[in-house]
């Protein structure tokens, strides 16, 4: 059953942090070290890994956004739901960094679980996570 951003809420998957915006920038910084260590498993050709750190980096990001507005999450997917509503629907970023988001999560989860993964997605993923770190910058350090 797909549940929205409000679904998310009402079961406790999303929740108001009041301490979250001053830990975004921390958030920020995590995404950034695991994006470092994905590109050095790349550059080691360990693909799989790379995967792996490449969805953490977009998880932090996301995280850092979500924070930002004084939330937090419970869950892979309603970090998705809360960052299409909070951020996708009021025009601050585009459908693309939750599909990213989203795509990095399957290719995570084949990578780790089913050993599937390769070089070709790793390097895509590697050029989504780099662009939602911008965007998350963008937004997190001008205000």
């Amino acid at each position: 059953m797909i549940q929205s951003f409000d679904d998310c809420l009402k079961k406790g998957k999303i929740k108001r942090f009041s301490r979250g915006k001053s830990l975004a920038k921390k958030e920020l910084r995590i995404a950034k070290d695991d994006l470092k260590s994905a590109r050095k498993s790349f550059s080691d050709k360990n693909y799989r890994w790379c995967i792996i750190q490449v969805y953490y980096s977009m998880f932090h990001s996301a995280r850092s956004l979500l924070y930002f507005k004084n939330f937090r999450e419970h869950s892979h997917y309603c970090l998705n739901q809360a960052i299409r509503k909070l951020y996708v629907e009021q025009g601050e970023i585009d459908v693309f960094f939750v599909e990213a988001l989203s795509e990095a999560k399957n290719l995570r989860e084949a990578a780790d679980y089913y050993g599937d993964y390769s070089g070709a997605n790793a390097k895509k993923l590697l050029k989504k996570a780099e662009k939602f770190i911008e965007k998350a910058e963008e937004i997190i350090l001008k205000k």
